[in-house]
């Protein structure tokens, strides 16, 4: 028994060697009933070993070991098999297989962080915040989140049934067909003057996507810009490196985020670069409970350097870093080591960024008009003041080819949005551009 605590105490140690690993403490900062908790599990280890019902294997046994006390610290720490590292390898490139779900773990209950755009997940109706309880009629509750990803995945257009528990309706079955997942981290068009960028996820492809919209935005012949609305609804995160790229392409100098761990190296600053690629024009940043980590450090540097007004609901609330450590041919872990901070100091762990202006998702039915009269229709009623060349006194009269709130023709593809949010977050751009040309006497 104390040669096998002797050989876990050595594979210990040499995956906390491997490169890129956390410093070790002290020797005498150890606790002194260390090696006595090594003997216990020594000795579980043994017992399980020789006595469970079926034969296992020690590779499994381990793995399971190191993978339980990685997840007993928080829910995104985790054992990564040499499989599943080259998978989250993968995954970063924005390509892989699956139903097209972030998701992680609340109370031993999986939750879904936020559907992928155009994945079968989305087009099935998955929502950010659903719990996930069963897999193809059995339950998951308090199995790891590795092994509740692992079920979900299969053969490309192979079915999967899962169970979703949603606030306010009875549980439900969902059947999904599981596609290979080809993310486009960004989409973009125009919504008459305003440009429309939705941002998914934050793969290696992102920052080049986001310049080439705005690119073509400046492209555009005749357009009078109005804003920018940048679309982060449901974007569960990503790569940091990306998420610093892109809210450096709206700011000219200050801090876009910090993260600080328990020791002073794990600490860092990441700061804008002069050049802001939309010249400074207004920008509506629309996040909702589905929006989290990257995305969320986005909202929150444009929040605190009022580059942006953000609109929708308040997000996941992910501010944690984590940190891939390569473990040779065993794979890797990913640890937690530090937590973010937006350029204010405020820390999003747990707490979210709380939009400027709350809007619900909601859908607006016409109401039919009411059988009152007007003004013109009253016995005798005075005609209107004209001028003499007969035309209306030009006071607030609407630019040629604007309305008057300063909306732009739709041109083809311009399409007016029906999602509720985002119109709200155009009429706020256009409001913003109308009041400027007010004050400005144009």
């Amino acid at each position: 028994m104390k040669r096998i605590a002797l050989a876990l105490v050595f594979l210990v140690s040499a995956a906390l060697a491997a490169p890129a690993a956390a410093p070790a403490r002290a020797a005498d900062d150890k606790e002194p009933d260390t090696y006595r908790y090594l003997d216990l599990f020594g000795a579980v280890f043994e017992r399980v070993r020789s006595g469970y019902v079926e034969k296992v294997t020690d590779k499994k046994l381990i793995e399971a070991a190191i993978n339980g006390m990685l997840q007993a610290l928080d829910p995104h720490s985790n054992y990564l098999s040499a499989e599943d590292f080259k998978e989250m390898q993968v995954n970063t490139t924005g390509k892989f297989g699956g139903l097209g779900i972030q998701v992680t773990t609340e109370r031993g209950i999986v939750k879904v962080i936020s559907p992928i755009d155009g994945t079968p997940a989305a087009k099935a109706g998955i929502r950010a915040n659903d719990l996930i309880t069963h897999i193809d009629g059995k339950p998951i509750i308090g199995i790891s989140l590795r092994d509740a990803v692992k079920q979900m995945r299969g053969p490309v257009d192979s079915k999967i049934t899962i169970k979703i528990r949603r606030k306010g309706v009875d549980p439900f079955d969902v059947t999904i067909v599981r596609a290979i997942i080809t993310v486009k981290s960004v989409r973009h068009r125009t919504i008459g003057n305003v440009g429309y960028v939705r941002i998914t996820s934050f793969t290696q492809q992102t920052t080049v996507g986001l310049h080439a919209a705005l690119a073509e935005f400046r492209r555009k012949p005749g357009k009078t810009w109005r804003g920018v609305v940048l679309d982060l609804r449901n974007n569960p995160g990503g790569l940091l490196s990306q998420a610093i790229d892109v809210t450096d392409s709206f700011l000219e100098r200050g801090e876009i985020v910090s993260t600080r761990g328990r020791e002073a190296k794990i600490s860092s600053r990441y700061n804008a670069k002069k050049g802001d690629m939309t010249g400074g024009l207004p920008i509506v940043v629309l996040i909702n409970s589905g929006s989290a980590s990257a995305s969320e450090i986005v909202a929150g540097a444009l929040q605190d350097h009022r580059r942006a007004i953000l609109m929708g609901t308040k997000s996941f609330g992910k501010g944690s870093v984590q940190t891939v450590v390569p473990l040779g041919s065993q794979g890797a872990m990913r640890l937690t080591t530090a937590r973010y901070y937006t350029p204010s100091g405020r820390s999003i762990q747990a707490e979210g960024i709380v939009p400027d202006i709350v809007v619900e998702q909601a859908k607006l039915t016409a109401l039919a008009p009411r059988a009152i009269g007007r003004e013109a229709d009253l016995p005798n009623a005075l005609d209107a003041d004209r001028t003499e060349s007969g035309a209306a006194p030009e006071d607030g009269a609407a630019k040629p080819g604007e309305g008057a709130d300063g909306k732009q023709p739709a041109a083809a593809g311009d399409k007016e949005p029906e999602d509720y949010q985002l119109s709200r977050a155009v009429d706020l751009l256009r409001g913003l551009a109308l009041f400027d040309r007010m004050k400005n006497g144009e």
